[in-house]
């Protein structure tokens, strides 16, 4: 009897899961034991569901045409393994076309001069690692936490040892941990979460973090918690210049700061992928800018680099944040006392002048604004760009597009083509920004480029690679880069 459509699918598609299934602890093994972070063109394969697993997978079609047989993966994945590798970030599509374009038919040998470099350097024991304090732990400061948390099991990673916060009451220890397990916009906890509050503990997924009350920044001595050497994340942006950010180092045990915004005066202001190189041994106190800097910097470095841009104005159109009332009330700022869900707010933005201290060529050359909008996260930047040089829309999107997938800017550029997608289609996007693809609008040497992004989550995942960069965690990338 032969199998109908409907028959055949349903088996195709068990048949996918079930090989997902077997490789879930091959993946999850390969991160503890090795510290070998694997993906399928930028979409993490750790921590997630056989489902999952197969819809990334088939995501492949968006930027291959066609979508990258689970099989494929399976089999790298025991050549992987068989070379007992040492930490290292690989993407295993692009791995699989970079060993197609080579012409090669030996998968193993090729695989294994590829790879050589972390062939046979498995740690031998797990790393020391390096210890982190969020100062404040509001929606950025969770963010990370849940990321931090997420890799907690990384041979050589971060270690997040404390949170510092105002006590808000008695019950200040389980409110915090239930805003940390529980979150209105990006779902709950992937995990375990309890609280000790004899000893001011969450244990989250088998991590304790000290929760440690202070009102001082520089009075709190981190080494009674046996925390040492540490880079403390300040979450709260009360203090944004040198002076106010170095209250950090006079506390005991730690030995750099790392601020979740802009900073102010000579403070090296980082984009992760741009001038994350710029920080040194000696850097002290380092800041991560802002969410739209992050979003909008890499993507007019690109732009910049092909095509010139002699002049540019940024508007973002961004979602309301805590500052905001939500009712009409006092606010010292201007427009922000009005009701942040009733009303688009026309606000400043330090974002256009920021892109400078990451790319000083468009020093001068851009102007912006801001529109807070009733959303309560993912935020869209309108670069508006004179170029160089005339360019067509399908030029600039083909452009942007390899950028996003084959540079070594795709960790901060995405790019999309879909008349569907809309704002809540990006929540959860690890990348700092998403081009629209279809959105694109050029005519002679202007051009309008839309730029989405999720300013928690994706700005989040920016701050923890300035946070590996300053704790000297390097894990190489493969395939290498072809720039």
């Amino acid at each position: 009897m032969t199998n109908t459509p409907r028959e055949n699918d349903t088996a195709d598609w068990s048949a996918k899961e079930a090989i997902a299934e077997g490789l879930v602890p091959v993946i999850g093994r390969l991160y503890r034991e090795h510290g070998v972070v694997l993906s399928v063109h930028g979409r993490s394969l750790l921590n997630i569901s056989p489902i999952d697993i197969v819809r990334i997978h088939r995501f492949a079609r968006h930027v291959e045409g066609a979508e990258l047989p689970i099989t494929d993966t399976a089999r790298m994945l025991d050549v992987l393994t068989s070379l007992d590798p040492g930490p290292a970030s690989i993407d295993v599509a692009r791995l699989h076309a970079r060993f197609r374009e080579s012409g090669a038919t030996d998968l193993v040998a090729w695989v294994s001069t590829e790879l050589a470099d972390i062939a046979g350097k498995r740690p031998t024991a797990p790393g020391e690692g390096r210890d982190v304090v969020l100062y404040g732990f509001g929606r950025i400061g969770r963010l990370v936490a849940r990321i931090l948390l997420a890799r907690a099991s990384d041979v050589q990673g971060l270690r997040l040892r404390a949170i510092v916060v105002r006590k808000g009451g008695d019950t200040d220890l389980v409110k915090r941990a239930s805003l940390l397990r529980r979150d209105s916009v990006h779902g709950p906890f992937n995990g375990s979460i309890t609280v000790d509050e004899a000893t001011d503990l969450i244990i989250a997924n088998g991590t304790p973090i000290q929760v440690i009350y202070a009102n001082d920044p520089s009075a709190i001595d981190y080494t009674a918690h046996g925390i040492d050497n540490a880079i403390v994340v300040d979450n709260t942006g009360k203090w944004r210049d040198e002076a106010g950010l170095s209250k950090h180092l006079e506390s005991n045990g730690v030995s750099r700061v790392l601020l979740t915004a802009p900073g102010k005066g000579a403070l090296k202001n980082i984009v992760y992928g741009i001038n994350h190189k710029a920080i040194t041994d000696d850097d002290r106190i380092i800041t991560a800018a802002s969410c739209t800097t992050n979003a909008i910097t890499p993507v007019l470095k690109v732009l910049n680099d092909e095509f010139g841009v002699s002049y540019g104005h940024v508007e973002t159109v961004h979602s309301f944040t805590n500052d905001q009332n939500l009712i009409d009330n006092f606010h010292s700022g201007d427009r922000r006392g009005r009701s942040a869900v009733l009303n688009m707010v026309i606000s400043e933005t330090g974002a256009a002048s920021a892109v400078a201290k990451a790319l000083p060529e468009l020093a001068g050359k851009l102007t912006g604004n801001a529109i807070r909008v009733p959303t309560p996260d993912v935020s869209m930047a309108i670069l508006n760009l004179t170029l160089d040089r005339e360019v067509t829309k399908d030029e600039l999107n083909g452009y942007l597009r390899e950028m996003a997938l084959n540079s070594k800017f795709r960790h901060q550029i995405d790019y999309i083509e879909s008349a569907e997608v809309v704002s809540t289609d990006f929540l959860g996007s690890r990348r700092a920004g998403i081009v629209d693809g279809l959105a694109t609008i050029t005519s002679g040497n202007h051009a309008v480029v839309y730029v989405w992004y999720d300013n928690e989550y994706g700005y989040s995942h920016q701050v923890v690679r300035v946070l590996e960069k300053m704790g000297g965690i390097v894990r190489p990338f493969f395939p290498r880069s072809k720039d």
